[in-house]
């Protein structure tokens, strides 16, 4: 079972952009070595502690400091821009990085409404989605000499696209174009369950694709003692839980107490948005981990994982390879 890493490039309290930066490269330096297969950065915006919000200028930073490990989005929101661009940027990725360049394709903002404005983009773009998939496909597939446009570069890098999502509408699309797919389980698992059969049941074979590819996204702070993980884990809690009231800010340091920071109502929401999590020694990783392999049977894993301490995050993420390693 192959397993990835979605890298939010988080800007810790006491951190600033350039360092979390210079650390997503020491983290994809070391997961590269771990044996990771792909390492994947999102497009967030308008966000103080997430640092991927050009996510294509720092994927080709990433690549150009990594030598085999599949470098890609996870993802870029297409209704923010235009399908030529993205062509563009990812044919130009492929042409200097080779073919480890991998595209996956959000639907969201990744953002409010006043990012939306700010992007002079529009809600109603999100229902241009499905052609606009199909669109960028035909821009990175064969040269099409009768087209008005090609992509150049972009025509015949054959990017591999993925599409990314928390709800039906991913999965639905996903199997109708005979595409990868991952679930953003590591933050809704909502639907989960429902998008998983859906995905399988529905899919068919077509130029792009010739069997379903799923991909489950699980949160994973490990450390030598469980007491440990769950100190370490209280920063993506925090963070999340300060999102969710309205005062997203820096990944905050660990706490001791989260009841102290959270009210108990938000914490039930934070345990539910986080509930794909393994968290622990690398005995507790390994049995979470087991089970949500047994209960989902992904082709694929991709990890993520916020960590105040860079040192303590490649850490987590060199035991959680190792722990994979024993699964596969």
């Amino acid at each position: 079972m192959q397993y990835s890493i979605l890298d939010l490039s988080p800007v810790g309290e006491g951190f600033d952009i350039s360092q979390a930066i210079a650390s997503s490269v020491k983290l994809a330096q070391a997961a590269e070595v771990a044996g990771y297969h792909r390492y994947w950065l999102a497009e967030h915006h308008n966000m103080k502690g997430i640092a991927s919000a050009a996510t294509s200028v720092l994927i080709g930073h990433i690549a150009g400091h990594t030598r085999t490990m599949r470098i890609g989005a996870g993802g870029i929101m297409l209704p923010n821009h235009s399908a030529l661009q993205i062509a563009e940027q990812f044919g130009t990725l492929a042409a200097i990085h080779g073919p480890r360049i991998d595209l996956g394709l959000g639907r969201a903002p990744g953002g409010d409404g006043a990012v939306m404005q700010a992007l002079r983009r529009n809600m109603q773009n999100n229902d241009d989605f499905p052609n606009n998939v199909v669109e960028l496909l035909g821009y990175l597939g064969p040269e099409r000499p009768a087209a008005g446009v090609n992509a150049w570069p972009g025509q015949g890098s054959d990017v591999p696209v993925w599409i990314l999502g928390s709800s039906l509408y991913g999965a639905s699309l996903a199997a109708v174009l005979g595409l990868p797919y991952a679930f953003a389980s590591h933050f809704a698992p909502g639907d989960l369950d429902q998008a998983v059969t859906l995905y399988r049941e529905r899919f068919q074979e077509t130029q792009w694709g010739t069997r379903p590819h799923f991909m489950l996204a699980v949160n994973v702070v490990a450390a030598p003692t469980d007491d440990e993980a769950h100190f370490l884990r209280t920063s993506q809690q925090l963070q999340f839980a300060r999102l969710r009231m309205g005062n997203p800010g820096l990944l905050p340091k660990p706490v001791e107490d989260i009841g102290v920071e959270v009210p108990e109502a938000y914490q039930r929401l934070v345990n539910q948005a986080l509930a794909i999590t393994a968290v622990g020694s690398p005995q507790a990783v390994e049995q979470q981990l087991r089970g949500f392999i047994e209960k989902y049977q992904p082709d694929e894993l991709i990890l993520t994982g916020n960590i105040h301490d860079p040192d303590k995050r490649i850490r987590s993420f060199r035991m959680a390879a190792e722990i994979m390693r024993g699964i596969a």
